[in-house]
């Protein structure tokens, strides 16, 4: 059973960057797709962004497109997500999501993801 832990979120003020980590505490994910999604209080859980398991394919959130970077490092079984010129509405709990139904391309929708981690907050001041 793979298990994921978060790690890099902290307080950032606005225009300023932070990478999240996304690596396994438990078995190996690397042949899995893995996505990142965001929840701020008081609304539900957004996606953000995904890759698949080879790296080769990623999709993002219209909201972080051309601002956060993921990317994957398979030899160190982790999932990073770079975020630049930060924002308050970015401020949420960011949660690392790994598929192990389907190794097929990657999704959006978070029912499609079985791993989940418990989450790292991001706080950007303005």
């Amino acid at each position: 059973q793979v298990q994921v832990v978060e790690s890099g979120g902290g307080l950032v003020q606005a225009g300023g960057s932070l990478r999240l980590s996304c690596a396994a505490s438990r078995g190996i994910f690397s042949t899995y797709p893995t996505g990142w999604f965001r929840q701020a209080p008081g609304k539900e859980r957004a996606f953000v962004a995904a890759v698949t398991w080879t790296g080769d394919s990623v999709v993002y959130a219209d909201s972080v497109k051309g601002r956060f970077t993921i990317a994957r490092d398979n030899d160190k079984n982790t999932v990073y997500l770079q975020m630049n010129f930060l924002n308050p509405d970015d401020t949420a709990v960011y949660y690392c999501a790994v598929s192990t139904k389907s190794r097929l391309g990657v999704r959006t929708t978070p029912t499609w993801y079985d791993v989940w981690g418990q989450g790292t907050q991001v706080t950007v001041s303005s």
